[in-house]
């Protein structure tokens, strides 16, 4: 019996030591497996280019750049949302601000308008009489007439009869002077002179045809009637306008009415005089508020006497002094906004703790100094992107997030993608972005001009490349003189006439830059604001034909550069031969 209890203690003993041995290695080797797996699940990224996601790390396909560790997830964030890496923040110089109230007391309002006639000074040339158009001597729009100046000759019936019953009416006047009187006064509401009338009682002769002199002085806005035309009594025949005085019509937003007053100094500038400033006063508000635009129109009447203003040119109102009766208003700096059509969005950064952002629209009000005040979408407090915006849209559009061009989100296409041989089910649902650019409708015309500047970027952008300085030269001369020849005119709408002025004012600023200095580092810098500039104005407007957005993450110190190209092979205007195709496609720009 003893030697069973000797037997069993033996074996339990055997029993503990092999669990202690063996269960804690087990245990291990599971903890271990668990690691393994847990180390096989992590994915590499790229800080600058996070649509690279790798299993292993290494090196970016794109860029070259070391891969960093891809974090578990966006775990927390709303569908808006996105989040950039501290390494991607750092490297673009992505900078926010606090949104706030400030004092625009003593700063310059800047507004849109446009020149109008003076309706005050207009007048409407009318036929005292019925008849026939046999000659109109005036040939066009635009011709100056002056006040007596002959304007048309008319076949009357009823001025024939007339002049007879004056003939008949003449031989009757000593027995009959009411009739004669009644005969004459008929003539007189006709526009006939007294000597006209005393010719025709003299000569005893009919006229067929009578004269229609001008009454006023001034330009033709309008033809109402051809040569041959059949016109009734009082019937309008030309319009003409007094130009010697022109309105400045401009928008004001309700909010900013009690800024303004009857009287105040005004300043005006238009981009056909860039140079000069024209002085005027407020003359006039307009009582009824506009429900569609929310605006009220301002008035201002100039001087135009020496024909500087022409109607339907567009002109900006600087008022200095502007008591504000709010004190403050919500305002952003200008960096801060990126604009697509007729929509303004900035970026938001949601978290102050991490570097999460999400785009917002807003609807801005005038421009004051270098800031923008702000009607809707944002509330002071807000910490918004105002360095570095344009290098977070791009993040955005490539985490399908919302952005400037994409307002609905969503997968965007890059120029790569569009040749991965996608079949039409999957290329329905990752829709080019250029299906939903808010395009500003403009006349291909236009188009056309904007692409001649296009056209000679991209011999700029390639003497870059080859650092070849005559060619440099060369080109920014020919884009300059290009930028001359477009005709402002064929743009009717307000809003875009307004983005191209703002747009062709920063071109010519940067290509004026490129062409004063002889340092290549110094050019590839002015180049990158070139860049951009054109980038929206290609976006707005459209060249007619495919152009592909291309960026390094590498130009600029690391900060990164955009640069439009005909084709999608990548040739980098801001390393040359030292790193000829570092970068990628962005963008098809249709």
């Amino acid at each position: 019996m003893k030697k069973y209890i000797v037997y069993l203690g033996i074996l339990a003993v055997g029993l503990l030591l092999g669990w202690i041995l063996f269960g804690s290695s087990s245990k291990q080797e599971a903890e271990h497996n668990h690691s393994e797996v847990e180390e096989s699940n992590q994915m590499w990224t790229c800080s600058m280019h996070p649509q690279i996601m790798q299993p292993e790390a290494g090196d970016c396909p794109i860029c070259g750049m070391d891969l960093i560790p891809s974090e578990a997830g966006a775990d927390g964030l709303a569908a808006d949302e996105f989040k950039l890496t501290e390494n991607a923040m750092a490297l673009a110089n992505i900078q926010t601000t606090v949104v706030g109230k400030s004092n625009i007391e003593g700063n310059t309002i800047k507004l849109s308008g446009k020149i109008a006639e003076n309706e005050e000074a207009n007048a409407v040339q009318v036929s005292y009489f019925s008849g026939r158009i046999e000659r109109l001597n005036v040939s066009f729009t635009g011709e100056e007439v002056r006040k007596g100046q002959l304007l048309a000759t008319i076949y009357s019936p009823e001025l024939y009869a007339a002049q007879q019953e004056l003939i008949t009416a003449a031989s009757l006047k000593e027995s009959q002077p009411a009739l004669y009187k009644a005969v004459r006064n008929k003539l007189k509401l006709w526009k006939l002179s007294e000597n006209q009338i005393n010719q025709i009682e003299e000569t005893q002769k009919v006229k067929e045809n009578f004269p229609v002199y001008a009454t006023v002085s001034g330009t033709v806005a309008e033809k109402l009637v051809e040569q041959g035309d059949y016109i009734k009594q009082g019937q309008p025949l030309l319009k003409i306008a007094n130009l010697n005085t022109v309105w400045g019509n401009f928008d004001v937003y309700e909010n900013q009415i009690n800024l303004f007053k009857k009287g105040q100094e005004v300043m005006i500038t238009t981009n056909a005089y860039s140079n000069k400033e024209f002085n005027g006063k407020v003359d006039f508000i307009d009582p009824v508020l506009n429900t569609k635009t929310r605006t009220v129109t301002l008035r201002v009447v100039l001087n135009n006497k020496d024909d500087v203003f022409k109607p339907g040119m567009f002109v900006t109102a600087n008022i200095n002094g502007v008591k504000n009766k709010n004190k403050e208003a919500l305002s952003i700096p200008a960096s801060a906004v990126l604009w697509t059509g007729e929509r303004s969005v900035v970026y938001l950064k949601t978290n102050p703790d991490q570097p999460v952002f999400e785009m917002r629209e807003v609807t801005l009000g005038n421009q004051i100094g270098n800031e923008y005040q702000v009607l809707e979408g944002l509330f002071s407090g807000n910490e918004i992107v105002t360095n570095g915006a344009f290098t977070v849209d791009a993040a955005a559009q490539l985490q399908g997030k919302k952005s400037m061009m994409n307002k609905d989100g969503g997968k965007v296409m890059t120029g790569h993608e569009g040749h991965l041989g996608m079949d039409n089910n999957s290329s329905n649902k990752e829709t080019d972005h250029t299906n939903m650019n808010e395009r500003l409708e403009v006349s291909e015309k236009f188009q056309q001009q904007l692409n001649s500047i296009y056209n000679e970027y991209i011999n700029l952008k390639d003497a870059l490349v080859k650092e070849d300085s005559k060619s440099i030269s060369t080109s920014t001369s020919t884009l300059l003189n290009n930028l001359t020849k477009v005709d402002m005119k064929l743009l009717s709408d307000n809003k875009a006439h307004n983005h191209w002025m703002s747009l062709e004012k920063e071109i010519k600023s940067s290509v004026t830059s490129i062409s004063e200095t002889s340092d290549i580092k110094a050019q590839r810098d002015h180049f990158k604001h070139l860049s951009s500039h054109l980038i929206n104005a290609v976006q707005l407007f459209g060249v007619n034909e495919k152009v592909y957005l291309e960026f390094c993450p590498m130009a600029d110190n690391n900060k990164g550069a955009f640069w439009l190209s005909k084709e999608e092979k990548v040739i980098n205007p801001y390393f040359g031969d030292a790193m000829l195709t570092c970068g990628e496609v962005k963008q098809v720009i249709e």
